[in-house]
């Protein structure tokens, strides 16, 4: 087995991704890109944690994937992984670089270790960033703050990574929070935090008027579900509800 494989886990519907290597290799960029693929319409699959087995989750690409221009793949990981029906958390630590930093970005979660720290060193190096880093990072801290990183290629420790909201939490134990995290969404109807994520990432690229028609679109869809029927009647019972992702 090479250093760099991806690493995979599925328990209770929960799906465990560690990267091998913390360079991200045209190997390892490959067999990400198949993996999510094959998940990607796994109506068994209920979450997705995303880490490294390394110190550094990860460090950049490394020459034969740099030499590829745009990464090699289309989609990229990064996009595959956004566009994933479940919640995904990234457990970050250490380094968080380039590539991976881009697939961190494509989480919906992102929970960092106190040693964490996170850049986007492309520009130094010729090369802009391949896997929507110029995209999604000003999305998620604005456009003032993605510029410095970007231009400047600048370390973000993870105390200043939270207070721009480029993660949601830093934590001494960020996978024992993340096992909190998919536990607490496997107690919740699929449907609706498939329905959930769905407005929030489409709704966030449309016009008011619009991002409220595809909410109420998507209640009218959920209403019509089995899991919606079951969520009144356990309330109705005051018992805990049995979801059955339909």
């Amino acid at each position: 087995m090479h250093k760099e494989r991806v690493r995979t886990h599925l328990l209770d519907g929960v799906l465990d991704i560690a990267l091998g290597d913390p360079m991200m290799t045209a190997r390892q960029s490959a067999e990400l890109v198949e993996l999510l693929v094959e998940y990607s319409e796994d109506r068994q699959l209920r979450a997705v944690v995303l880490r490294s087995e390394s110190a550094d989750f990860c460090v950049g690409i490394d020459d034969e994937l740099a030499m590829k221009g745009s990464y090699a793949s289309s989609p990229s990981p990064a996009d595959l992984l956004a566009g994933l029906r479940v919640p995904v958390v990234a457990v970050l630590t250490g380094r968080v670089e380039s590539a991976g930093l881009e697939l961190a970005l494509a989480a919906d979660v992102r929970l960092a270790a106190p040693d964490a720290r996170f850049r986007l060193s492309e520009v130094s190096q010729g090369r802009l960033p391949c896997w929507g880093g110029t995209q999604r990072l000003p999305r998620v801290v604005g456009q003032a703050a993605a510029l410095r990183m970007i231009l400047f290629g600048e370390y973000v420790v993870a105390a200043d990574a939270l207070h721009q909201g480029l993660v949601h939490e830093v934590v001494d134990a960020p996978l024992e929070r993340a096992g909190e995290y998919t536990a607490e969404w496997l107690t919740r109807a699929p449907l609706a935090l498939e329905y959930a994520k769905e407005a929030v990432r489409d709704g966030s690229e449309l016009r008011l008027r619009e991002g409220l028609a595809l909410e109420a679109d998507l209640n009218t869809l959920l209403q019509t579900s089995r899991d919606r029927a079951e969520g009144i009647a356990a309330f109705l019972g005051k018992r805990t509800a049995s979801f059955r992702n339909a």
